[in-house]
């Protein structure tokens, strides 16, 4: 599996009266273009049919992955507020009465000025 993206390019060339300069239809390719970051930059490279569908299928593969990953994220932190909410309703806070804060407002500096 991988993390990227795979689309497909057409490329203009440099070389003197080619049509590709003038017209976007006649541009070469289509070219498969895999990007992806590494080490915050982005990397972009030309594949051939044969790894663009190889490297599509990793791609699909860690998207996959990811989605089951962030299920698992919301599953845990499902149950940790499970514990918070727990702990928060516990015996002993209800003898105690729980301490609960208060913010004290603070009255406004006046101006030397006036």
């Amino acid at each position: 599996m991988r993390r990227g993206s795979l689309c497909e390019r057409t490329i203009k060339c440099s070389k003197p009266g080619c049509a590709c300069a003038k017209d976007p239809k006649a541009r070469h390719g289509p070219y498969h273009s895999f990007t992806h970051v590494v080490g915050g930059k982005t990397r972009s490279r030309f594949l051939t049919d044969e790894e663009a569908g190889l490297v599509r299928q990793q791609i699909d593969t860690g998207r996959e992955f990811r989605g089951r990953v962030d299920a698992l994220w919301d599953a845990c932190e499902t149950w940790a507020d499970g514990q918070l909410a727990d702990l928060a309703a516990s015996p002993e806070d209800a003898k105690k009465g729980g301490s609960k804060r208060t913010s004290k407002t603070k009255s406004s500096r006046k101006s030397k000025r006036s």
